[in-house]
């Protein structure tokens, strides 16, 4: 495993923030991690596709970048497979894969970016699907004894874009590989107004799981920038979560707020119409700001930095705090 010295981490950001490494190491396989890790010292750093995370100081730590590969069906049954992903897997061509083999299940979650081991810690969704719906365990290897540890659904403790590897396994274990459970008869979710209108306007009645997945690519392409052009990570701020007798009193001031009942009893306020409503929607402060298609997400104009950008999204913050008393939460990790 060769261990490269104060390595820039600017292609391995989507903010394309030009952090550095203290070493840096990119990981093949469990194996070599395991081997490694027996006579390691160095404090570790695991790093998947980086499009969840803001770098706003150098790392002064040895970075390890999963780049374990494969994808396999690994069990089948008479409805559905199980299939193990490596953890350094793209999150996006494991979908088309899927897509290609009429396995159903992720399609609804075309597009995100990042890696399959980072879709866990995050348990990412959209459009009415989250990866704890088609989860079946995890392999991770324990970055303090190098050994390999097996985690099932109640083990992940997974929440809304929340698990136990973001709160008492964060940093301490590095996802190898990834079960998922996908189905050969697929059930179609359409729930989304968005992607009923899509499906309409090209005249699908009876859409396919590829319609779907082109469905979704087609509405994200539309409100989120390529990180490729313009620096980002995606939404940065959760969607807050209200009780109900707080939506009402919200409702009397704002009658047009957008809001959405929560089968907990709870209603989720979108962050990007709180953020919207303050003004923050296409603002450009320096070198960076909130996108102008989506309030939701902040970018890097080219030559911000991450304590620039952390300071924006501190800003949008503390103004939607006095206007309407939500606190927003980072979904994106600040580093």
């Amino acid at each position: 495993m060769k261990i490269l010295k104060d390595h820039s981490l600017q292609a391995y950001n989507t903010f394309g923030l030009d952090a550095k490494a203290k070493q840096f190491a990119a990981i093949k396989s469990a194996r070599t991690i395991s081997t490694f890790l027996k006579g390691n010292k160095e404090a570790l750093f695991i790093l998947g596709g980086g499009s969840n995370m803001l770098l706003t100081n150098n790392i002064e730590a040895l970075v390890l970048k999963n780049e374990i590969k494969g994808i396999e069906i690994i069990r089948e049954f008479k409805n559905q497979v199980h299939v193990a992903v490596g953890g350094g897997e793209n999150w996006h061509q494991f979908v088309l894969w899927a897509i290609r083999k009429k396995l159903g299940g992720i399609e609804n979650l075309s597009l995100i970016p990042g890696t399959v081991g980072a879709s866990p810690i995050q348990n990412i969704g959209a459009y009415g699907v989250e990866l704890k719906d088609v989860f079946v365990k995890l392999e991770a290897i324990d970055l303090s004894t190098g050994k390999k540890k097996v985690y099932f659904k109640n083990d992940c403790q997974f929440g809304y874009r929340d698990s136990i590897f973001k709160k008492k396994l964060k940093g301490k274990v590095l996802i190898s590989k990834v079960v998922f459970r996908l189905s050969k008869n697929p059930k179609i979710n359409v729930s989304y107004g968005a992607i009923q209108s899509i499906l309409k306007e090209k005249k699908i009645k009876k859409p396919s799981i590829k319609n779907v997945s082109d469905a979704v690519i087609q509405i994200r392409s539309s409100k989120l920038p390529d990180p490729k052009v313009l620096g980002n990570a995606g939404s940065f701020f959760k969607n807050p979560e209200i009780s109900k007798r707080k939506f009402k009193n919200l409702q009397q001031q704002f009658p047009n707020i957008v809001f959405y009942d929560l089968p907990s009893g709870k209603v989720k306020i979108p962050a990007g119409w709180l953020i919207e409503q303050c003004g923050w929607k296409g603002k450009k402060i320096g070198n960076t700001g909130s996108h102008a298609q989506q309030a939701l997400v902040i970018v890097n104009y080219g030559n911000a930095t991450g304590s620039e950008i952390k300071a924006h999204a501190e800003r949008v913050i503390e103004s939607v705090k006095n206007k309407f008393n939500i606190a927003l939460t980072p979904e994106v990790n600040i580093i």
